[in-house]
């Protein structure tokens, strides 16, 4: 079985970071790239609000600089998932889908969290091409475009707002004509001039294009759900605000959450409630989901466990 002082989960910004730091504080490193190496970001087309970048970068190519400034300081990487963990004792196992064990004296939680789709038709064509879950990401790439969003609750109205400062049109689509969000956001999005309502409907399919190359969200199917009648829509982006959904699920038999799945953390730190064991990302941050925040509370984790591993590792040999 193959140990490490650190092992980390997960290869989004908030992982690499964390690999960045314990690799540099000399700690012998492994990251679990998992099933979506990179994170969500590596199915984002054009990423602009990353500093140092001011002319833009790649989801996919800012993620593989991550990567190997992580692997220039000493981390192994490695492209398997991690099925199951133990942390009931110590050092801790981890066990993953190509059958391997490992062992670790600290465990970084960096899996992320996954958007909620609606897998409709043509949903996988464009999603990241026309189609996303952050507005506050991908709204400045749809200036005065026509826009959607989807969902009933806060966090749509949220988008439907924010998208207003860029978007000629926003309509928010809710399956039903009662919204889940509260009274005071609802009213907001009723006095802003720029939002409309499509309620009782659903989408059913995406429709673009592709020319030379490049995929382009041009149309919606939408039903109307009490008359079942259908129509097609002109549309230049849909926001998801459906919510999301931490990818926690393994580590809960073991670490604290909230009833959404999110790892609780004990205050400003990346403490969980199991000594030695440490999230970061957007397993545990369900209110700011940006690449920056994230790496910022990697490098949190990281700092945090050699800190711990400092204090108690001769206790623990």
């Amino acid at each position: 079985m193959k140990h490490y002082q650190v092992a980390i989960i997960g290869t989004g910004p908030a992982g690499l970071t964390a690999a960045i730091y314990a690799s540099r504080a000399l700690l012998t490193t492994v990251i679990f790239e998992g099933m979506q190496p990179g994170g969500q970001l590596t199915i984002t087309t054009e990423v602009e609000n990353y500093p140092g970048f001011p002319n833009g970068i790649k989801g996919p190519e800012l993620m593989e600089l991550f990567r190997q400034q992580a692997q220039k300081f000493g981390t192994v990487t490695l492209f398997e998932t991690v099925k199951a963990v133990d942390f009931s004792q110590h050092p801790f196992k981890l066990v993953t889908d190509a059958n391997e064990e490992y062992s670790a004296d600290a465990v970084i939680i960096a899996t992320g969290a996954s958007a909620r789709r609606l897998h409709a038709k043509g949903e996988d064509i464009y999603w990241g091409f026309g189609i996303s879950a952050c507005a506050t990401c991908d709204g400045f790439f749809y200036k005065n475009q026509k826009v959607y969003v989807i969902g009933g609750g806060d966090s749509a109205m949220e988008e439907a707002l924010y998208l207003t400062h860029f978007a000629s049109t926003v309509t928010i689509i809710h399956r039903r004509d009662e919204f889940r969000a509260s009274k005071i956001m609802v009213q907001r999005a009723k006095e802003n001039p720029k939002i409309d309502f499509l309620l009782n409907t659903v989408v059913e399919e995406f429709l673009g294009e592709e020319k030379r190359g490049i995929k382009k969200l041009t149309h919606i199917r939408v039903r109307n759900l009490i008359t079942n009648e259908e129509g097609i829509l002109p549309a230049d982006g849909v926001f998801y605000a459906i919510g999301h959904t931490p990818n926690t699920e393994i580590f809960k038999p073991f670490i604290e959450t909230d009833a959404n799945g999110y790892i609780l953390t004990k205050g400003k730190s990346s403490y969980t409630n199991i000594p030695g064991v440490f999230a970061c990302g957007d397993c545990q941050d369900p209110t700011y989901r940006q690449a920056i925040t994230a790496a910022g509370s990697g490098c949190i984790a990281a700092i945090d466990a050699e800190r711990w591993l400092s204090e108690h590792y001769s206790k623990l040999k």
